[in-house]
This record gives structure tokens, sequence and C-alpha cells, in this order.
């Protein structure tokens, strides 16, 4: 049996744009620092530039900081009380450095119901693009959350 979810589908194809977000050295040392990461292109921007980089490298994994920034619509889904974050994926496409201005661009992606051991579960499927300043791509974030009844 097929579970037919209730929820606001006209949010399919709808971009919800977020930005500018400043990249800061400051940001990006107290976010490697979180991360114990030594690499000398994420703590140094002499070795950075050495490197040739624009300026202090950001880790992959960066973006996830503005990730949270970004406002999504309420999918008004008729099912569960419970909401949890269920998952992160980063996809790095290019450099952000210290100095970057990136935007968010973020569409529903999708929804669908999974049945295991502690019952039915509905996944929401978020998916954000991030841009620099030139428009380029540079990394994009996939966030699934978990409505459970």
């Amino acid at each position: 049996m097929v579970m037919e979810l209730e929820y606001d589908r006209s949010l399919y194809g709808k971009e919800h744009l977020a930005g500018p977000f400043d990249v800061t050295t400051e940001l990006i040392q107290a976010f490697t620092a979180s991360l114990s990461e030594t690499n000398p292109v994420f703590i140094d921007e002499a070795a950075a530039l050495a490197a040739g980089y624009k300026g202090l490298l950001a880790p992959p994994t960066f973006c996830t900081v503005f990730v949270s920034r970004v406002k999504l619509p309420d999918i008004n889904l008729d099912f569960g009380k419970m909401q949890v974050h269920a998952g992160q994926r980063v996809q790095p496409r290019g450099d952000i450095v210290a100095g970057d201005q990136v935007t968010a661009s973020s569409h529903l992606k999708d929804v669908y119901p999974k049945t295991g051991r502690s019952g039915t579960m509905v996944f929401v499927v978020w998916e954000t693009t991030f841009r620099n300043q030139h428009g380029e791509v540079v990394a994009d974030v996939q966030e699934s959350f978990a409505v459970k009844e």
C-alpha cells in the first residue's frame, strides 16, 4: 500500500534565496578550529597564497555555517508531531576564500515516507546551492529532516 502524503506540493521548483553572507578570516578560522583542522591553507593566509589560492581558504564543508541562516518555508506536511535533522551532504564545487560573499538558493527536492522498525517516518529533503559574488557555484548542500509520529 502506497502512503499518500499531504503537503504543499507548490513548493517544488520554487527557489528560496538567502544572503549575501560575508566570508571573513575570523569565521574561517573559527570553523577550522572547530574541526581541529591543521592544513596550513585553512589556517594561514600566507600559506594559502603560496599554494595559489586568492586568500585564506575555507574547508570544503564551510558553507554549512550558512545553511542554518537560510529560512525554509513550512511545507504544511500533514504527518507526525516531531521533526529531527536526519542528515546533511555537502558537495564542494569551488573554492571559498576570505573576502568572498556567498548567496544561497534553496529548493524542495523530495518528500517521501519510509517504514522501519520504529514505524513510519517521512523524510523532507532540501537542496541549497551556494554561489560566490562572481556567480560561480561553490557548493551544494542537501539536508534531510525526518518527521515522526
